[in-house]
This record gives structure tokens, sequence and C-alpha cells, in this order.
């Protein structure tokens, strides 16, 4: 039985951002989800990837970009069918670390300084990439007329999420493969490089010349490394 494919989007993306890559993978054989990410808060975001995970017969690969990384490596932590975690230009926190512990640890990132916040009736705050720097700050090397088209459908990062500690997370115990973006704006290659090598990752892949949105941009080169990490289940 090959094993199905789990996909989690991460902050100012949604599940679309992986349709480059779904037809990749299926035409591969494998069954793929898109799995919704709440993007409210992590632990509340791995609790609904952690149920999708549960409705699944036989074994997962478990992917995520971005933030999606932080919350596949919470869902993965306690199930039995996850056998390979792929972080595609994403987030792989260590027990305690949040967002900002891991994007701050290296120089690099500009996408912060390009957020702007639309406050919540329950005290938090929604996050927006200010749509003027979306192209270049998340994602340059899509056509403006795609990156416009995103702008306008990113979805928001909620404050609750930016802020909250990592669970024990599943690459302690889980084969990891990490691809990573050479231009990335949002999380600093040195990051990746960091988190791929405190992981013992499979394999590390940089792509030249990528944008933080790896997913949408280079649906080729990531579908192809998620493949190579299915062979090994």
């Amino acid at each position: 039985m090959k094993p199905t494919i789990v996909l989690v989007h991460g902050a100012f993306a949604e599940s679309a951002s992986w349709n480059g890559v779904i037809g990749r993978l299926r035409a591969a054989g494998h069954r793929v989800i898109a799995a919704g990410n709440p993007l409210r808060s992590l632990s509340g975001d791995a609790a609904a990837v952690s149920d999708v995970l549960a409705s699944i017969e036989g074994p997962v690969v478990l992917a995520g970009h971005s933030y999606g990384g932080a919350v596949a490596s919470n869902a993965a932590t306690g199930s039995d069918n996850v056998k390979a975690l792929v972080y595609v230009a994403a987030l792989a926190p260590d027990k305690g670390e949040n967002v900002p512990d891991l994007l701050g640890k290296f120089p690099g990132a500009t996408l912060g300084e390009h957020l702007y916040e639309v406050p919540l009736a329950d005290g938090t705050a929604d996050a927006y990439v200010d749509p003027d720097a979306y192209h270049e700050q998340f994602c340059a090397d899509l056509t403006p007329e795609q990156a416009a088209l995103d702008a306008v459908t990113q979805r928001p990062f909620n404050s609750a999420a930016v802020g909250e500690g990592s669970g024990e997370p599943g690459w302690k115990t889980i084969p990891s493969w990490f691809i990573s973006p050479e231009l990335d704006r949002a999380i600093p290659i040195e990051t990746f490089r960091f988190m791929a090598e405190r992981a013992n990752a499979r394999e590390h892949v940089e792509v030249p010349g990528a944008s933080h949105a790896l997913p949408a941009s280079q649906p080729q080169a990531v579908a192809e490394f998620i493949l190579r990490a299915a062979a090994e289940v």
C-alpha cells in the first residue's frame, strides 16, 4: 500500500497553495489530503490535523509548509501511522519553542516588517501580509498576477498561534526530510539548516533562487522531494 500524503499549509496561505504538488503526487499513485489548518493556536491546529490523521488507514507521509511544519510536528506526536515528516520551507520547533524563537535565531527574516494586525473581540489579533509587499516578501518567484491573487486570498495568522510554544515534536522519533528555499524572506536559510541538523534529517535540499512560497512556486521540486520520502516508507 502506498502511503497517504497529508499536506498542511502555513500562515498567509491556504490549501490551494499545494495544487501544483497535489496533481503530481496523485499522478504517482498516492492518495492526497490537503488538511485545513485553522491558524488559531498551535495546539488547536495540531489537534485538527490529528483528527484527520486518525481517520486514515495505513501509513502516512505528513508534509507541512511554513508554520504548517510546527503543526505537523505536533500532530504527528503520538500518531501510529505517520511514518515520515517532510518540512517544506517549514518550521520544526523543539518543545517549548514558538515561532519568534525560531525566526529570531538567525538574521535575514524581513516578512515580519510587512505585517498588519486586525484586533479581534477575544483580545487576540489576526496578522496579514501587506498586499503591496506580498509578492516581494512571500512569493518573489511567482508571477505578479498570481502573487496579487494570493495576497487577496491569504489566510490570517492569529497571535495566539504565533506565541504558543510547541509540544513534544514528532521529528524526535519520526524520520524527517527538509526542503528549503535559498531566498526565503520569512525564515532565514540558516534557520532551516539548524533545524534540519537538529532533527538529524534524512535529507536536506536547498532550492536555488526559490522564495518562501515553495509549494506554489516550485511544485515539481517539492513533489519529487515528497515522493523520495514516501519511497522510504
